[in-house]
């Protein structure tokens, strides 16, 4: 099974209704308990990106968050609370330590090795330097995400 089809089986095990339709401005949607995917999104990792936010909303979330125009809204507090959520359940720390068996790759290659949407990974990684600043150590590894990510085992 794919990322998406994890996410699938989550929702349904959370009797969450989650449907592919020719939704337009927006990839994925969100209400009470029924989740719209965009029914053109190309691969199932872009997918996966997608149903995970949105799960992110469901767990996390409370009532119309549409309006994201006003920086201190709680509208985007939520979002972010959301994407959050969507990046630890995709990548997370203990994911990227096992970037650290790739050798001379480059984010392209991160993100396949993840099933993950290359745009998607980019955000993760800004998120994580956000949060942890230039490096983070987890279990038996380093992970920097200044200037690059590169995961590597503390010595």
């Amino acid at each position: 099974m794919n990322e998406y089809e994890y996410l699938l089986q989550e929702a349904y095990e959370q009797d969450i209704t989650v449907k592919e339709k020719p939704l337009q401005g927006h990839d994925g949607r969100i209400k009470g308990d029924k989740i719209a995917i965009r029914k053109s999104i190309e691969t199932s990792a872009q997918k996966a990106c997608v149903l995970a936010e949105e799960l992110g909303h469901y767990y996390t979330s409370t009532g119309n968050i549409l309006d994201l125009n006003d920086y201190k809204s709680t509208n985007l507090k939520q979002e972010r609370k959301a994407r959050a959520w969507a990046y630890d359940k995709l990548i997370g720390l203990d994911k990227l330590t096992r970037v650290h068996t790739l050798h001379n790759c480059n984010i392209y290659d991160f993100a396949d090795f993840l099933n993950v949407d290359v745009g998607f990974l980019i955000e993760a990684i800004e998120y994580y330097k956000d949060r942890y600043g230039h490096n983070v150590e987890y279990d038996d590894y380093v992970i920097q995400f200044i200037p690059y990510l590169k995961v590597f085992k503390k010595k």
